[in-house]
């Protein structure tokens, strides 16, 4: 069995050990590979507290050579379409070609100096947030109005693991997958 084999191997296992709808996650995750090997990937299961109600959430993250896939699973307690509770599965593909930025953030406490937290940001064009606020000048006195001032970023997907809620090896997993998806994306951009 091949290292590529292995890595997908460990992808199924990892679904499966969340015990989140693997049957479904799994099929949706085999459709979008469409044959091609794991390079990388995470796998984030995040139980949310909605009134008096747990909720689920998955979040699976993949890289292959020619694409990033994101795969999310919901759990809906059921609406005016579907009324009895119901999961949800959606799978978006982006081609490496289109990623146009990975940002990586680290959180280090500054007692112990340990990695407490990561955050990954990953664009591709998709969605973009404005942030605006007026503009001031250096004058205490001036009530002109100098219009706004902000910045347009992109803002496609993010995900925050943390070493005290998913523990040191998600946060250092999540941390290998960023280094392997900025690489792909640096020799897509270099070809």
């Amino acid at each position: 069995m091949t290292q590529t084999d292995n890595r997908t191997q460990a992808l199924y296992e990892a679904i499966s050990r969340s015990g989140y709808y693997p049957e479904i996650v799994s099929g949706a995750l085999e459709d979008a590979l469409a044959g091609e090997p794991v390079e990388a990937f995470v796998v984030h299961h995040e139980p949310t507290f909605d009134r008096d109600e747990i909720r689920r959430h998955m979040s699976v993250l993949v890289l292959t050579p020619t694409r990033l896939l994101l795969i999310h699973t919901d759990e809906h307690p059921g609406d005016t379409l579907l009324p009895k509770p119901y999961t949800s599965t959606s799978v978006e593909t982006v081609p490496l070609g289109r990623v146009s930025g990975v940002v990586v953030t680290r959180m280090v406490s500054a007692q112990s100096r340990q990695l407490e937290e990561a955050l990954l940001t990953v664009s591709w064009g998709a969605v973009s947030r404005v942030e605006l606020e007026p503009a001031r000048c250096d004058d205490p006195d001036c009530d002109a109005d100098h219009g706004y001032t902000g910045s347009i970023s992109g803002d496609d997907f993010s995900l925050r693991l943390s070493t005290a809620a998913e523990g040191g090896a998600a946060v250092e997993n999540l941390l290998e997958f960023a280094r392997r998806l900025t690489a792909a994306t640096t020799a897509t951009a270099n070809r």
